[in-house]
């Protein structure tokens, strides 16, 4: 039996801060709930109303795409073939880009994760998620709700994706992941519940 935890998820997690960081509002179902913790607000002159409005409107599908590439099952005959590319190469750039998969750089510019509420909020992330790592297996959500998992894993579930955000929060993706919140997946109560979804 393997299960992957996806925790944090670079991409996934420039959108949600991007979203909070710029007042985005996005429309649309199924969208995650706001951040556990909210980020500084970005006041930058050259984001018009009318360019947050362009990126609200973008958000859902890019999160959607990155959300399906953050759920996928890692190929590593990928990193084999990056080795055989030149640096440079189309190749190479289309194989770095299979891996990273999309994300809210390419339609809202790298420019807009240059302030320092982005670098700010991603550290605190870091500490806060490294802080609340299990100290041993048996604390490991996993292991602590085996039994809940392996109808998932029968079913089919082979990756947890988590975020930082409030609340309970579960949603299928694909065939074979789950979205949750990191609250969802570290109370056992929830994470049952969150399992059961799946099988």
């Amino acid at each position: 039996m393997s299960i992957t935890v996806e925790d944090r998820a670079n991409a996934l997690l420039e959108l949600l801060w991007i979203r909070e960081a710029y007042e985005l509002q996005p429309r649309g179902e199924d969208l995650p709930p706001l951040l556990s913790d909210t980020p500084a607000t970005v006041h930058d002159s050259g984001v018009s109303a009318e360019t947050r409005e362009e990126w609200a409107g973008a958000w859902r599908r890019i999160w959607h795409a990155a959300l399906s590439h953050a759920a996928q099952d890692s190929d590593p005959r990928l990193f084999d073939e990056l080795r055989t590319t030149a640096d440079g190469s189309t190749e190479r750039a289309d194989l770095l880009h299979r891996m990273i998969g999309p994300t809210g750089r390419d339609d809202f510019g790298d420019s807009a994760f240059d302030d320092d509420s982005h670098s700010d909020w991603f550290q605190r992330g870091m500490d806060a998620h490294l802080a609340a790592m299990p100290k041993s297996l048996s604390d490991q959500p996993e292991h602590r709700d085996l039994p809940a998992l392996i109808p998932a894993w029968r079913a089919g579930l082979t990756k947890v994706v988590t975020i930082p955000c409030s609340g309970e929060f579960t949603r299928r993706v694909g065939e074979n992941a789950l979205l949750m919140t990191a609250a969802t997946r570290e109370n056992s109560e929830s994470y049952r519940r969150a399992l059961s979804t799946f099988s």
